[in-house]
């Protein structure tokens, strides 16, 4: 009896000892919990006669949000020339990128974005969203509104043979941004920075919104791009979602930056 209580013993010990020994290999084998993914860096690209300024109010609530920003200078020499810029400063975030286009900006961003994994998503604020070899000044002529043309200035000549363009600083307010203190917008025409007249000609490449999800923020007062060709372009582009700010100028993200900080947050979460 003696000698089968310790074998039993003996027994129960061992069978201890071995699940003991399988205990580590059962908890490596549990699913760890995935890791949340990065938040993106949502990159900003403002359009004509404007600077990266415009987006100061964006930036602000951005960060309030814990997003990192920058602010790209967008070079308005031309969508080919100017995307490149902007994909550059896409291929040193490491991790996804939210891209964000205003006006002009909105073409510069639609090339940027080719061939780029990280880029998650386009927002596109007042923005062109061209079809490839549609231009900048075609699409602001294919719906009526746009008043831009009688307040430009008188072009000014280039050393290249090229020619730059501004908006009248005594117009600009009541053009660019008729929805912003006057005292502002006064010194945003002064500090306006100016689009070659070739980049509003020149044609749109294939574009990066038939294959990045993509939307659409803009103003029912924007004076530059009719709000009928901004709702064009969105449908087209079979947007996310589109939100129309109600007595918005052209400088939606100036006059109402709340507006269109949630819509890139929330194209940031998608």
């Amino acid at each position: 009896m003696k000698k089968f209580s310790r074998r039993l013993a003996a027994t129960l010990m061992a069978q201890a000892l071995g699940l003991a020994a399988l205990a580590p290999l059962h908890s490596f084998a549990q699913p760890a919990d995935a890791a949340p993914a990065p938040r993106p860096t949502i990159v900003l690209v403002h359009g004509a006669f404007a600077d990266s300024s415009s987006w100061d109010g964006v930036v602000q609530r951005l960060q309030a949000r814990h997003y990192a920003v920058i602010s790209a200078a967008n070079p308005l020499r031309g969508p080919s020339f100017d995307a490149a810029s902007v994909a550059s400063v896409v291929d040193s975030v490491k991790g996804p990128v939210v891209l964000v286009g205003h006006s002009y900006g909105g073409s510069v961003i639609s090339s940027a974005a080719n061939g780029k994994a990280n880029v998650k998503a386009l927002v596109y604020v007042a923005a062109f969203a061209p079809e490839a070899g549609e231009t900048a000044l075609g699409l602001t002529g294919k719906f009526p509104g746009s008043t831009l043309g009688p307040t430009l200035a008188p072009a000014v000549p280039l050393a290249d043979g090229g020619k730059d363009l501004y908006i009248q600083q005594d117009k600009f307010p009541a053009q660019f941004a008729a929805d912003v203190p006057l005292a502002k917008a006064r010194l945003m025409a002064v500090g306006q920075r100016p689009i070659a007249e070739a980049a509003l000609n020149e044609a749109a490449q294939a574009p990066a919104w038939k294959s990045v999800p993509s939307w659409f923020v803009y103003g029912d007062r924007d004076k530059n791009i009719p709000p009928a060709a901004l709702a064009f372009m969105a449908q087209r582009a079979n947007a996310r979602k589109t939100v129309v700010v109600k007595g918005a100028s052209h400088v939606v993200m100036t006059s109402q930056p709340e507006a269109v900080t949630r819509v890139i947050v929330e194209a940031a979460g998608h």
